[in-house]
């Protein structure tokens, strides 16, 4: 449902984000800085058959943090954006496609390494352990069988050798 999405990847977001703000300006007061970093999804830089509303509800909400991170300059706060690629989530793909396992079990088929849930953790710790001083702007993480959005390797991974 196109008005659930944007309500859950933009609105809220924007809500949370204005009831925290106070918040983060009295931490980064007292311990030279404070984040705010936001999940968005390469769904937001290219679309996808079928994928309409959520292209454009993350489209929307990295939009959002791109125009946060221009209103809070010369504050000391760090605005992160972390794009993953496929990211195996049994829940999400299930919703994605109605329900219907077979369809879901077809979008990982044959991807060897998708990303998981905690590989997008240990990136989101990356970039919250970074220097004070280190903002990244942007994180855009695939598997390495996605070389982009709409290409997707199926099968062994090989390297082309002469």
């Amino acid at each position: 449902d196109w008005q659930w999405m944007y309500d859950v990847n933009v609105l809220a977001v924007q809500r949370l984000t204005r009831a925290l703000l106070p918040q983060l300006r009295q931490a980064a007061a007292s311990d030279s800085h404070a984040d705010l970093l936001f999940v968005t999804s390469t769904a937001a830089q290219v679309a996808y058959p079928g994928g309409g509303g959520y292209n454009a509800a993350k489209a929307a909400e990295s939009m959002l943090v791109s125009a946060l991170r221009l209103e809070l300059n010369g504050e000391p706060l760090r605005v992160v954006e972390i794009a993953p690629g496929m990211v195996y989530t049994e829940e999400f793909t299930l919703n994605r496609v109605g329900g219907d396992r077979e369809r879901a079990a077809a979008v990982y088929e044959g991807v060897q390494h998708p990303l998981t849930a905690e590989d997008v953790a240990d990136v989101i710790g990356y970039a919250l352990e970074a220097p004070g001083h280190v903002n990244l702007d942007l994180v855009t993480m695939r598997p390495v069988a996605q070389s982009a959005q709409h290409l997707l390797a199926r099968g062994p991974l090989r390297p082309r050798l002469p």
